[in-house]
């Protein structure tokens, strides 16, 4: 059973999240590339806009995009397109009350092969009463090799609003690739007003984190989708997609967090359900219809 976990300071203001070493993805020595990027983002005049950007290194953000008016659809670039052994990127996310920001990314994350240190990827988002964030990541692959440290935080404000999901892709599936060496730490963490929502971590060390029935079962790819605000409804909604999909996934409510999650024999099925689950969840949360990012159809 996972022990007590600590009251966390108020987030009643929502400041960008301070850069702190990440548990369980720990800070490598500095030997690679360090790439940071911060945003945040806030209400003016009945738009969202980036208030503020910084960034250090190989990551950046490109303009905002407002394709269905006043939210900000928003890509995040990291040129390299890949990470090795000692490389480190940190971002972090503060959506203030009143606005509302999709971020993307145009490719998948990709971990290659490491004889040394970790490569690491900490991502820490915020979210005040009254905003809404839509976090779409591309999928994260780890070649076999890799050695990996990923962590996502995610704090939310009262009735802030959050939509998002994770893909972990072990190894090349589309080439009969397996994860057979090397190592991932992967940990997701949700906090409302300090309070813990939902703590979770995944850790895999070759073949036998894969297979059996108390590790991914023979699937080489894990996924999460969460979206907060939700009714018992809205489960039921998402619930009625079982019926038409072969995936091996299903999905459940912790107080008002929905989370899904599926073991995957790829990738792409893993979107396509994500991106329905969207479809249906966010008319009923936000009031807006799916407007998938223009980069998804290139």
């Amino acid at each position: 059973m996972m022990p007590a976990l600590p009251r966390q300071p108020s987030t009643k203001h929502m400041p960008i999240l301070p850069r702190a070493e990440p548990d369980p993805a720990p800070m490598a020595d500095a030997v690679g590339w360090r790439a940071q990027l911060e945003m945040e983002f806030a209400e003016r005049g009945g738009r969202t806009v980036l208030a503020g950007k910084r960034h250090y290194g190989p990551l950046t953000l490109q303009r905002p995009f407002y394709p269905e008016g006043a939210p900000a659809h928003l890509y995040v670039l990291h040129p390299p397109g890949g990470l090795v052994g000692g490389d480190q990127v940190e971002l972090s996310a503060a959506v203030g009350a009143g606005a509302h920001a999709l971020i993307t990314t145009p490719g998948a994350a990709k971990f290659y092969r490491s004889a040394g240190p970790p490569a690491t990827q900490t991502q820490r988002l915020s979210v005040a009463p009254g905003g809404v964030l839509e976090w779409f990541p591309q999928e994260n692959i780890l070649f076999p090799g890799a050695n990996a440290g990923l962590l996502s935080e995610i704090q939310l404000g009262g009735d802030a609003r959050f939509i998002g999901w994770e893909v972990q892709c072990l190894g090349r599936p589309v080439i009969g690739e397996r994860f057979a060496t090397g190592s991932a730490d992967m940990g997701l963490r949700i906090w409302r007003d300090g309070a813990p929502l939902l703590i979770e971590r995944l850790r895999v060390d070759g073949t036998g984190s894969l297979d059996g029935p108390s590790g991914l079962r023979g699937f080489p790819v894990a996924a999460t989708f969460v979206a907060s605000g939700t009714r018992a409804e809205d489960l039921e909604a998402v619930r009625a997609q079982l019926f038409r999909n072969d995936l091996n996934w299903s999905a459940t409510r912790v107080d008002d967090l929905l989370v899904a999650r599926c073991l995957a024999p790829g990738s792409e099925p893993v979107r396509r359900l994500f991106v329905a689950l969207w479809g249906i969840l966010r008319p009923r949360l936000i009031g807006r219809e799916a407007c998938p990012p223009r980069i998804w159809a290139t």
